[in-house]
């Protein structure tokens, strides 16, 4: 398939180094983006694909607290459990880093500098509570008090999480410091904002005009929502001690805003893996962006860090963001706080070598476009009735056969019958189908399809019954199993990037090649035994 880009800089979310991953996260991010990446590197292209943990923000200090321990632990102990997870689970990335590093302090300071340098910020003074005994200014999650909506007397300065009200930390009654438990007063302090409403004409005519049919519905519906309702001023510091710090003078003991700095990771993580050509996939037109994130992070990558690029003006723009919705567990919402998630990393634990079990459920029940539910039931099911009866069997039947009639060697295809030319055809036709729904950001129904070949093999078999025709046609058998085995070893390819695992044991046990050329191009299977 043709591309009018050179490369890809292909993103996922950075996921928050204050807790592990769940189902959730790689539902919604992290497996369609690896499929797509693995798909674009079968496909021959020059892609990298870019993550790492974001480190920084009021979370991290706060479970800090919690803990005894330091930010630095916190989010060291996070990193490496979410890194290995990932890597046990077969996210291919090129580079997990994270935004604590030095090469992302530089980058993120260095953004911010040509910014401020060019007048791009606009200062504001605001009154903020500062607890005097901490001796600090307190974010919105440093305090706490009673929802004037619902009357919870824990609600959070941003958000009371009873009844889901959005909050300033003023409109709390009684309000009081996590820190010292005492009640913080309103001082005065200075900050630099991104005055989003000057980019708002450009960000209508770029997202509501020229991505109004290509961009996902619900991605495209909430950018313009949100730049119907009108743009704000944003915050792009903050009064912490734990971030990266703001590299201007009169700053002290501010540090830049995390949702300012995480995106810009994706940037300083492309250049830790790329030193000298990193700027190639940032900078250069022939270089395609692709941010996978989650719908709560939609505002995030395609109005606000578009408008931090627009503003710095050296790179480029998101192609596309094709981010998901949320997967629920059980009918309920998944929820870290209750603890009501599946972890990967105890997942992994619990089903080790499973992977591409989890891989299959989750994809093949993805919330690509509304709220989809795992349940348990489910996960049974399609791993017996999809994997197992269809996927498995079709495979299994294809190779015991050939051992058992032509002792593991790849039987010689003879005479074929008009059945053979017409199921030979369907077979050749299942690449450019596949590989277009992938390009298309439609992973489950690309899954479906993969199904869909093993199905043909199925029926395939179960039509010409070589299992009755050994004894007295054994030329017609050895076309048959040849035909079976080029549809095994089609899948197999086609597999890979939803299965890696089991598509590396197949392509082991059938001893296949892939025949140059583009992706998913029809393999050939070598002339030896089947191990």
């Amino acid at each position: 398939m043709s591309s009018d880009f050179q490369r890809y800089t292909v993103t996922a979310a950075l996921p928050y180094a204050n807790g592990p991953v769940h189902i959730g996260h790689l539902a919604g991010v992290y497996l369609p983006a690896d499929i797509y990446v693995r798909y674009l590197r079968s496909a021959g292209r020059d892609v990298k694909f870019i993550c790492g943990s974001d480190e920084h923000g009021v979370p991290i200090t706060i479970r800090a607290q919690k803990e005894g321990v330091t930010p630095q632990q916190v989010v060291d102990k996070y990193h490496a459990l979410i890194r290995d997870s990932f890597l046990d689970f077969g996210v291919s990335f090129d580079i997990y880093s994270r935004t604590s590093s030095a090469t992302h302090r530089e980058v993120s300071s260095g953004f911010f500098r040509k910014l401020y340098e060019e007048g791009k910020f606009i200062e504001q003074t605001s009154q903020q509570y500062y607890d005097e005994q901490a001796n600090q200014f307190l974010a919105d999650r440093y305090i706490v008090g009673t929802c004037p909506n619902c009357g919870n007397e824990n609600a959070y300065g941003d958000q009371c999480e009873r009844c889901g009200t959005s909050l300033s930390p003023t409109e709390l009654i009684n309000p009081r410091s996590m820190l010292s438990g005492n009640n913080p007063v309103l001082r005065e302090t200075k900050h630099w904002y991104l005055p989003l409403d000057q980019y708002e004409p450009w960000l209508r005519e770029w997202i509501v005009e020229g991505h109004k049919n290509d961009w996902k519905a619900n991605v495209y519906g909430q950018c313009k929502s949100w730049i119907d309702q009108g743009l704000h001023p944003r915050a792009v510091t903050r009064d912490l001690d734990w971030g990266v710090p703001v590299p201007v003078e009169g700053a002290e003991g501010k540090v830049l805003y995390v949702w300012f700095d995480a995106p810009i990771g994706y940037i300083s993580a492309t250049k830790d893996l790329l030193p000298d050509t990193w700027e190639t996939y940032w900078k250069d037109s022939g270089s395609k962006l692709v941010h996978f994130i989650g719908k709560d992070n939609i505002v995030f990558h395609c109005i606000i860090f578009p408008a931090m690029l627009k503003a710095h003006g050296d790179y480029i723009l998101p192609d596309n963001v094709p981010a998901n919705e949320f997967l629920n567990l059980e009918g309920d919402k998944i929820s870290t706080s209750r603890n009501w998630a599946v972890w990967l990393h105890e997942y992994l634990q619990d089903f080790p070598g499973r992977a591409d079990v989890l891989r299959y459920v989750l994809c093949a029940n993805a919330p690509e476009n509304k709220d989809n539910d795992f349940t348990w039931k489910d996960f049974q099911a399609r791993n017996n009735n999809e994997l197992l009866a269809t996927l498995g069997n079709f495979v299994n039947r294809a190779v015991v056969l050939t051992h058992k009639y032509f002792g593991g060697q790849i039987p010689a295809r003879n005479e074929l019958t008009e059945f053979d030319q017409e199921v030979l055809q369907q077979l050749a036709d299942f690449p450019a189908r596949i590989g277009q729904l992938i390009e298309n950001y439609r992973f489950r129904d690309a899954l479906n399809e993969l199904m869909n070949l093993a199905r043909l093999g199925n029926k395939y078999l179960a039509d010409t019954e070589p299992w009755k025709l050994i004894k007295t046609d054994e030329a017609r058998v050895g076309t048959i199993l040849n035909i079976g085995l080029q549809i095994t070893a089609s899948l197999t390819t086609l597999m890979e990037p939803f299965l890696p695992s089991t598509a590396a044991r197949l392509g082991s046990m059938l001893n296949t090649e892939k025949a140059p050329g583009p992706l998913l191009a029809t393999p050939m299977l070598c002339l030896s035994d089947i191990n």
